[in-house]
């Protein structure tokens, strides 16, 4: 029996559903991606399940700013302390970080624009594909989740809500870049002496340049979450109409219309 994907007279599918996740082309606002890019580079892909590009942008967003100390310099910044935002910065990195930081923004961007068209042709093309996949170790199928539940797991810990939605390769992801940056910015320990009042120790032991990565992280988790459950929810929809049009609906029924006004 033939498998949907394997059929080579498909040029477009419009989703793949592989053991550790789906993938799928939607239409995304090319702003908003670029908008995630320019919060941290890497992030707008990753929106995209494009994840190799992603993690290769991200860590190296991680490392160029480390080494330029760039949060630290927006920190002095925003507090008025322009002298040691100069003194801070190593021009060497800095110069390193700027091309990259723009391609990752405008790579976003172009790469929103030219999926939104791909996935144009592929409703288009309205190709079947396997909606249930099975395998040793794992097993993926659509199915309907709530938003907002997958918001509030990622809320409590990000990673979890792309766990519920099978979102393997971004979740893994995204919990370990979260651990790696809340133990090398201190934040649970400060977190923990915040809450038994010691205010100013707690202050003393957080790492500034790791912490300012917290932010984007944790609401990219968020938002991540919630959209790609939206968009696999969208998908489970098409699919079942797909379905139940060509199994069950009599090809001679007419759909019912509101009279013409004429009437």
């Amino acid at each position: 029996m033939d498998r949907p994907e394997l059929n080579s007279s498909v040029r477009r599918y419009i989703a793949y559903i592989g053991l550790y996740g789906t993938t799928q082309l939607h239409l995304r606002n090319p702003y908003i991606i670029a908008g995630w890019s320019l919060t941290f580079p890497g992030l707008g892909h990753l929106l995209l399940s494009k994840y190799i590009r992603g993690y290769f942008l991200f860590i190296w967003e991680i490392f160029i700013n480390v080494k330029a100390h760039i949060n630290l310099a927006i920190l002095y910044s925003f507090t008025g302390r322009f002298e040691m935002a100069k003194e801070i910065l190593d021009i060497n990195w800095v110069l390193l970080y700027i091309p990259t930081y723009i391609f990752s923004v405008w790579d976003a961007y172009r790469t929103t624009v030219d999926i939104n068209h791909q996935y144009i042709l592929a409703v288009r093309e309205d190709a079947k594909f396997n909606m249930f996949n099975i395998g040793q170790l794992e097993f993926n199928y659509l199915d309907k989740r709530t938003p907002w539940t997958a918001a509030l797991w990622s809320t409590m810990m990000p990673g979890l809500g792309q766990l519920l939605i099978h979102r393997i390769p971004g979740a893994l992801f995204i919990i370990i870049a979260t651990i790696a940056i809340a133990q090398q910015a201190a934040i649970l320990p400060a977190i923990h002496y915040t809450l038994l009042g010691q205010i100013d120790y707690a202050k003393s032991i957080l790492n500034p340049q790791w912490f300012l990565n917290i932010p984007s992280v944790y609401f990219f988790a968020i938002y991540d979450a919630y959209i790609n459950c939206v968009s696999n929810n969208k998908l489970f929809d098409w699919e079942q109409n797909k379905f139940f049009n060509k199994n069950y609906q009599n090809k001679h029924f007419r759909m019912p219309f509101k009279a013409d006004e004429s009437e």
